[in-house]
Parts: C-alpha cells; sequence; structure tokens
C-alpha cells in the first residue's frame, strides 16, 4: 500500500473525502424520513395497475387496528366493569325531561291513532292524568333497562367490533393513534439516521481511500440506508430492561416512555374512538343492537300492560285484541326512533362517569414489556422490511449520483 499516494490523493480530492460522511449523514436523514412518511402517506393507494403506494398503516388498517384493539380489550378495557360505573337513577335522571317529552308524544299519537273517538271525547284533566300516569312509569322502565344493559353489556356492545369499524373507516385516526403516540420516536428515527450516517460515511471514506472502487459509494449508500433504519427500529423496542452497555444504560424509547405513552394513547383513545357517541351508536346500529331491541320492546310493552292493566278489558275490546297488540307494538318502535336523540342528552354525564382515559392509563401501566410493545409494533412489524429495503434503495442510488456527480 503506497500510504504517500493515498495522503496526495486526499490532498488533490479532499472536498470529495469530505463530503463523503456528510453525505452519508444526508441519507441517513432523508431514507429515515421516508421511511416515517411511508408509514402513513399516501392514505388511499396512488399508482396504475399493481404499481403504486399506499401508507403501511393505511394499508393494512384492518389488520392494525384489530391487533390494536385486541390488546385494548383484552388487557385495557373491561366493558363490563367500565359500563357498572353508570349509575341508573344518575341516568335516569339525566334523561327526565326528553323522556317526558317522548312519552307525552308517544302517548297522545297512540291513543288519538288507535282510539281517536274515545281520546278526543276524555276531559283535559283526565288525559292529563293519564300522560302522567305514564311519565311516572316511564323512569322505573328506564332504570330496569339501564340495570339490564350494564349485566349484559357484553351481549350488546361488541367493543373491539366497534373500535375496528371506527379506524377502519377513517385511517386519519388510526394513524394519528400511532403518530401521536410515537412522535418522541419517529423523530429519533430521523436524527439517528444523521449520526449512523456519519459513522457509516467515514468508514466509507477510509475504504474509498485504500480502493479508489467505483462501488464503495453505492454500496455504503444502500448499506447506509439499510442498517441505519434497522438500528433505529430496533433501538425504538429494544431492550426492553434497562441494560448496560460499558458505561451507557440503554433501554428501548417506548419502553422508557410508558408513563408519557399512556397519557397519550389514553387522551387520543377517549377522545377519537372510545367516545360515548362512539359507544351509543355502536350499541344502537352494531352487529349485537337487536339484543338491545329485544330488551327495549319486552320493556315498552310491559309497561303499557300495566299502565292499562285496571282498563285492558275495556281497552281490548274497544279496539280489539290484534290492534291493541299493535299498538304495543308502534310503543316500542316510536321508543326506539327516539333513542338516538334522547341519549344525546347522557354524553356529558356519561363522559365523566366512564372515564376512560383514567381507565387506559392505569391499565397500560400495569401491561408486561411485551404487552406493552403491542401498542406500537404491529405498525412495524410485518411491513417494516419494505421500509429497510427502500432505505437501502434509496441510499443506494443517492451513492451511485455521488459517484457521477464527484467523479465524472
Amino acid at each position: 500500500m503506497d500510504w504517500q499516494a493515498v495522503v496526495d490523493d486526499f490532498g488533490a480530492h479532499w472536498h470529495v473525502y469530505l463530503s463523503m460522511p456528510l453525505i452519508a449523514a444526508a441519507i441517513g436523514y432523508i431514507t429515515k424520513r421516508a421511511a416515517i412518511e411511508m408509514m402513513y402517506r399516501p392514505l388511499e393507494f396512488v399508482g396504475v395497475g399493481p404499481f403504486g403506494w399506499q401508507g403501511v398503516i393505511p394499508r393494512n388498517a384492518r389488520r392494525m387496528a384489530t391487533v390494536a384493539m385486541e390488546l385494548m380489550t383484552t388487557n385495557l378495557i373491561n366493558p363490563r366493569e367500565v359500563f357498572a360505573r353508570l349509575d341508573p337513577k344518575r341516568v335516569t335522571e339525566q334523561l327526565r325531561e326528553p323522556i317526558e317529552r317522548a312519552v307525552d308524544e308517544i302517548t297522545r299519537d297512540l291513543l288519538a291513532r288507535y282510539q281517536p273517538g274515545l281520546w278526543e271525547v276524555l276531559p283535559d284533566r283526565l288525559q292529563r292524568r293519564i300522560v302522567a300516569r305514564v311519565h311516572a312509569e316511564a323512569p322505573r322502565v328506564v332504570e330496569r333497562l339501564m340495570r339490564e344493559v350494564a349485566a349484559n353489556i357484553e351481549d350488546i356492545l361488541d367493543v373491539k367490533d366497534m373500535a375496528v369499524r371506527n379506524l377502519v373507516r377513517d385511517k386519519a385516526v388510526l394513524n394519528r393513534l400511532i403518530r401521536e403516540t410515537a412522535t418522541p420516536e419517529m423523530r429519533f428515527i430521523a436524527r439517528s439516521g444523521i449520526w449512523f450516517g456519519l459513522v457509516i460515511g467515514f468508514v466509507q471514506l477510509v475504504t474509498w481511500a485504500l480502493t479508489k472502487n467505483a462501488w464503495v459509494m453505492p454500496v455504503f449508500g444502500g448499506l447506509t440506508g439499510w442498517l441505519t433504519d434497522w438500528l433505529a427500529l430496533k433501538m425504538i423496542f429494544f431492550p426492553r430492561q434497562p441494560k448496560r452497555f460499558g458505561p451507557f444504560i440503554w433501554q428501548g424509547m417506548f419502553q422508557r416512555r410508558r408513563m408519557e405513552v399512556a397519557r397519550d394513547y389514553g387522551d387520543l383513545i377517549a377522545k377519537e374512538i372510545l367516545t360515548v357517541g362512539n359507544v351509543l351508536e355502536a350499541v344502537l346500529t352494531g352487529p349485537r343492537s337487536d339484543r338491545l331491541y329485544a330488551m327495549i320492546h319486552r320493556e315498552v310493552r310491559r309497561s303499557v300492560d300495566a299502565q292499562a292493566s285496571l282498563a285492558k278489558p275495556f281497552l281490548v275490546a274497544a279496539v280489539g285484541s290484534r290492534r291493541y297488540q299493535e299498538l304495543k307494538a308502534e310503543a316500542a318502535r316510536q321508543t326506539i326512533e327516539r333513542i338516538p336523540d334522547t341519549l344525546r342528552h347522557l354524553e356529558g354525564y356519561a363522559t365523566d362517569a366512564l372515564d376512560i382515559r383514567s381507565t387506559i392509563i392505569r391499565q397500560i401501566q400495569a401491561l408486561t414489556p411485551i404487552q406493552y410493545e403491542g401498542l406500537l409494533r404491529p405498525a412495524f412489524r410485518q411491513d417494516e422490511w419494505k421500509l429497510i429495503t427502500v432505505g437501502a434503495v434509496i441510499g443506494f442510488l443517492v451513492g451511485e449520483l455521488q459517484v457521477l456527480l464527484l467523479l465524472h
């Protein structure tokens, strides 16, 4: 090895040599930023035929949402325990005004429809008395229903299905769930590319000085893109427990930030996914909603029978047995129609009582390191090789461009 020739070449082309670690650092940073954005963007497939790209998370929205919500419903949220926090008496009190309004409308409508002649000739005082009696019974019906719903919430509400449906329907929410929970990790990935790239760039500098091989730059560019992506992803999650490396102690960033992650994750789940509005929608329209409607039908029909108990023989004689059954079914139908608007009055109380945010924060703290890792790891695991490969390809192409620009 002619070391003097190496020194002379360095003196003659010092700008080429010094550019190597700088370009390697740039490659490290650019490939990281590209990998991060390719996780989230675009929300929908962009391309022609099989050639194109959709963000890793949006493309795998159902799988990722299912994995994340499986963890949540298995380890973070117990629907029965959470819904037991709703006090049936408080719920009834919160709904008293809209219930009374609905009861008044339904009672007058049904009686006017099924026995118009009789209802119209009744004195106002007697009409008010009938409506008042129904008013008095309505809160008891609501309270009974609330107790039955709380005791059978898992038969009525599929929390996992609700959450997955909302995340798949709005992929931007799933993106935010990952992005906002892992903002420091994403920042670390991008910045680590600079330092890892500098180190690899100095190795590239020495290798080029000794070999003058045109393949050095594209190969090292590809190596920078691949290795820095791989190292950064590993350093996010591993080691799971603090571990000493010589004078340094390191723990995966995500593991180290458990308390902060718990707060961010709890905030987003409570504000975007397990909202009272979403829960009510799932209860009323989800795959198990028919069980709720069966309860309501039963309670309303029972209530009509109870209110008509004294006059039932006369009422049946007046309208007929079939029409009386139709009246009860119509009462149940109209009750169900008014449920969405009625329950909106409950959102403020229910949000405070259910306290989803605090529940999730508390439960995340109790997860094992492997379970906790599952909050974020599914976003990377299956497709991380694609991100690393893209980083390597970008690095290789930049290295080849470096050859063309600096050496010709």
